[in-house]
């Protein structure tokens, strides 16, 4: 059985907030709109059912870390890229040949904010993708030790 995978996947919360997730049938959505290859390519390769996620709200006044979710199907065509009125739709993807996968995320629950100031303060997650200058990625691996640094800093407050 192979060992258990971690991502942060981030998400704007005027898109889909951990509150829209709660709120969503069965507790589950879609994680449409990625439009980087390299994000793309770790849903599509990497990702399997059950892996965590640290569900990070980012574009708002207080970036962080809003909950735990687990990524709950396989990869899949996300069906915004073929929609001409989305603004991820994509004019060079077709349904014979998709250029866009996502997966569905579940939520597990939601956390007390743990901002991204605080992490940036931990020692424990100074190697975290996240925190890297320049990293505009919205999905990032993280690493055993990330994960279990992120769970004691929500349990500690």
């Amino acid at each position: 059985m192979p060992s258990p995978r971690y991502w942060l996947m981030k998400s704007e919360p005027d898109e889909c907030s951990i509150d829209d997730l709660a709120r969503a049938p069965g507790q589950q959505v879609p994680w449409t709109g990625v439009r980087n290859y390299q994000a793309r390519n770790f849903m599509r390769d990497a990702m399997r059912i059950g892996d965590g996620v640290l569900f990070y709200h980012s574009s708002c006044p207080e970036p962080g870390i809003a909950g735990i979710a687990e990524v709950a199907s396989t990869a899949y065509p996300d069906a915004t890229q073929f929609d001409p009125g989305s603004p991820y739709h994509d004019p060079k993807s077709s349904p014979e040949a998709p250029r866009w996968v996502h997966v569905d995320v579940k939520l597990v629950r939601k956390t007390r904010l743990l901002p991204l100031k605080e992490m940036r303060a931990t020692p424990a997650l100074a190697t975290m993708q996240v925190l890297r200058p320049g990293n505009r990625l919205s999905i990032t691996p993280v690493t055993p030790e990330e994960w279990r640094a992120v769970l004691s800093l929500l349990e500690s407050a």
